[in-house]
């Protein structure tokens, strides 16, 4: 089997429109709220375990003694009929959900993560 080779011409590039191209490059990032979107995805990928113990593990079964459920909320449910309505997992998914968000605020003021993106005129 014969391998071809390919022809690789290189352009050439004045060092001034590499800096330009950087520097549009940049501008893109803090202009379209680049950094704040990943800032969200990382936070929330790397706390979500850590929230989600916290919410089953201390909130609901606090909730679910409050509720007079046997110790957890996500076992709290009602039955209508033949239909089982599982309004104490709904109930834990929302927590968690709200401690996530707060987390994630909080850690982006507390960074000062949110000066970077520019504020559009």
């Amino acid at each position: 089997m014969k391998l071809e080779q390919k022809i690789v011409t290189k352009i050439p590039i004045p060092k001034e429109r590499g800096v330009q191209f950087m520097k549009g490059f940049l501008d893109f990032i803090r202009e379209q709220g680049v950094i704040g979107l990943a800032v969200g995805f990382i936070m929330g990928g790397a706390v979500s375990k850590v929230v989600s113990s916290l919410v089953a593990d201390i909130i609901n079964p606090v909730l679910g003694i409050i509720l007079g459920a046997a110790g957890n909320l996500t076992d709290k449910q009602l039955q209508v009929g033949g239909a089982v309505i599982a309004w104490g997992k709904f109930a834990s998914v929302v927590i968690d959900f709200a401690v996530i968000a707060m987390v994630v605020y909080f850690g982006v003021k507390l960074l000062k993560i949110d000066r970077l993106d520019k504020k559009k005129a």
